[in-house]
């Protein structure tokens, strides 16, 4: 599921896009965003299915060898270790992956098949795949260790596969360390015997509600929390602050006033943490010390209104 950082970083996003464009149309902007976080749950499902299509494609060209006029030994007796994993077992047979991928025409890897040859081709050559089928271990742990490992020294570091996610949607960009992660913790998570059932996109409602909250209450009252940050950093022109910075500031801003129940700390080191990834090198640093000096007078003026123990 996503996760409330990834969250903000979509928000910002969106606010940068509709500041730069100075439109007021929020409605539009508000479906888009939501609209890009679903399309994010997509590039999820469409990476676990390739899981399955990389097995589909090496157990095609052992049934074609076996039935070659001339088959080797080998050819007639192959290792099936490797279409015989777990895992892949458990991504093919799960009914609401299918059920998703179908429903929402997610036929990707059929049409372009390119990419599956290409990372079949990388499996077969790497160190990781000539120790995994000489093992002569089996269990499920191997099979899940296996798939773990083959997805982060293979697939997630393809270059190719990159590039085409991009060409599929230019938001995806942003969205592969997350579905990476998203990815490997799905694929650990994975236990003997259970099928493997799509989990949901929002941990709850709060998460869904947090997205379009955040992105207007930020848009709204933008020009307010400038005049806060304008006040707090009096030796730096407003045009010589990063726009990015600026909208990772607000954003933190409208936290502290308008999210009552949301840590003021753990709102700073959010959007510390984000500016590292979306900014500049030195942003951090400016970010924590502009955020720093305005949660302090926010306190001391008596306008941060937080619920709970332990929230400031």
């Amino acid at each position: 599921m996503i996760n409330r950082r990834h969250i903000r970083v979509k928000v910002m996003q969106s606010v940068y896009a509709l500041l730069q464009s100075k439109s007021d149309i929020l409605d539009k902007e508000e479906k888009f965003l939501y609209s890009s976080i679903d399309r994010m749950f997509d590039f999820y499902t469409l990476v676990l299915r390739l899981f399955v299509e990389v097995k589909n494609l090496e157990r095609n060209h052992i049934i074609i060898s076996q039935k070659k006029y001339l088959a080797t030994k080998q050819e007639l007796n192959p290792n099936k270790k490797f279409i015989n994993n777990e895992i892949f077992r458990i991504f093919e047979e799960s009914f609401s992956l299918n059920d998703y991928l179908e429903a929402n025409k997610m036929n990707y890897w059929e049409l372009d098949d390119e990419y599956i040859k290409e990372i079949l081709k990388k499996t077969k050559e790497s160190e990781l795949y000539s120790k995994y089928m000489n093992s002569e271990k089996s269990s499920f742990e191997e099979d899940k260790e296996f798939i773990a490992a083959l997805f982060k020294e293979v697939i997630a570091p393809n270059e190719k596969l990159a590039d085409y996610f991009e060409d599929k949607n230019i938001s995806w960009v942003d969205d592969i360390p997350f579905v990476n992660t998203w990815v490997l913790k799905t694929i650990n998570q994975q236990k003997n015997g259970k099928p493997f059932v799509l989990g949901k996109l929002y941990k709850d409602e709060d998460d869904k509600k947090f997205v379009v909250d955040l992105f207007r209450k930020v848009v709204l009252n933008h020009t307010e929390f400038e005049k806060d940050i304008i006040d707090k950093t009096p030796n730096w022109d407003a045009d010589r602050i990063a726009d990015i910075d600026m909208i990772l500031i607000k954003m933190a801003i409208c936290e502290f006033l308008k999210f009552p129940s949301i840590p003021s700390r753990v709102t700073i080191n959010e959007y510390i943490e984000i500016s590292k990834d979306y900014s500049t090198n030195k942003s951090s640093y400016f970010i924590n010390g502009v955020l720093d000096k305005i949660l302090k007078d926010f306190t001391a003026t008596n306008r941060l209104t937080k619920i709970g123990r332990g929230l400031l």
